[in-house]
């Protein structure tokens, strides 16, 4: 996986973890609106889950479990049938 690929694919991971942690540990006032949101705690959270995420992906595409050439090949054969 090259740089610019890495870090797209960080930056989507986290973005998706974030929205999936954002809900936790909510404690909403009599308006609706969160007493204490935590943003720092959850931002934390969601860098550390996503790295953790990010490193499993990276270790499948490294092992060539995941192979997006052998992928690409394929259905680039699929358009000349």
């Amino acid at each position: 996986m090259g740089l610019v690929s890495g870090i797209t694919v960080f930056f989507l991971v986290w973005w998706t973890a974030l929205f999936t942690v954002l809900p936790f540990s909510l404690k909403r006032d009599e308006t609706g609106k969160p007493d204490d949101p935590q943003l720092w705690r959850k931002f934390v959270f969601t860098t550390v889950l996503s790295v953790v995420i990010w490193l499993g992906i990276y270790a499948l595409i490294e092992m060539n479990v995941i192979s997006f050439h052998d992928l690409a090949v394929d259905m680039a054969k699929e358009d000349v049938e």
